[in-house]
């Protein structure tokens, strides 16, 4: 597996080396968000990390950048996990349409549970508060 992590943090970077880590597992690292599509341009990775705070190209711009020039077929779609601060930076990841994302801190389970399902195809949606779906339906219909 090929990881491209943008960050200038080097807790963050270490975290990700220990989870992700392995004979199998090359992870490239940046440590500002305008290498990124370059990199990207020059070898696909299975997967791009991004930490919402870096420098001077902050993850969320630079997964905007990323989607940006792949809706322009000029990058492969590549999957993207966003790593936030604090959960009310949810919505700066949904609007950069990262495929997901995990609040710090970050722990090895969560970090391979959630490049597993997004490499898988699947999302992954941290501090999003999961809302009851009331049904119009009498419960004795449903029943039957």
């Amino acid at each position: 597996m090929y990881v491209l992590l943008a960050t200038d943090a080097p807790w963050v970077s270490d975290e990700i080396r220990a989870a992700l880590g392995g004979s199998d597992t090359t992870i490239a690292v940046w440590d500002n968000g305008k290498n990124v599509r370059k990199s990207v341009l020059g070898k696909t990775p299975d997967i791009v990390i991004l930490d919402l705070q870096i420098g001077n190209m902050g993850g969320m711009a630079t997964c905007m950048d990323l989607r940006l020039e792949e809706s322009g077929d000029r990058l492969p779609h590549v999957p993207i996990l966003m790593l936030l601060d604090r959960t009310a930076d949810v919505h700066l990841a949904r609007r950069s349409q990262a495929d997901g994302w995990l609040v710090k801190p970050l722990d090895p389970m969560r970090l391979r549970s959630a490049v597993a399902t997004i490499l898988g195809g699947g999302t992954v949606h941290e501090g999003v508060p999961t809302v009851a779906v009331e049904s119009n339906v009498p419960a004795e219909a449903s029943a039957s």
